[in-house]
């Protein structure tokens, strides 16, 4: 294997271990204020990471397979 290709593979697993280390610490975000739009911070708060886990897995995927774009 080239440097490369354990460059995006280390870099690919950090990025999907990211969202699974925030979804551990729970006791830090299990709070009701601040509201965004009526909507509990909990609630809100976790449907951003969603989001955000969305975009951090594709990267990975797109690091670990450049060549099925």
């Amino acid at each position: 294997m080239n440097e490369l290709a354990l460059w995006r593979r280390i870099t690919a697993g950090i990025l999907l271990l990211v969202p699974w280390v925030f979804y551990m610490v729970y006791p830090a975000y299990n709070m009701a204020k601040p509201e965004l739009g009526g909507v509990p911070f909990f609630y809100w708060f976790q449907t951003l990471w969603l989001v955000i886990t969305a975009v951090l897995s594709l990267i990975g995927v797109l690091l670990l397979y450049p060549s099925k774009r």
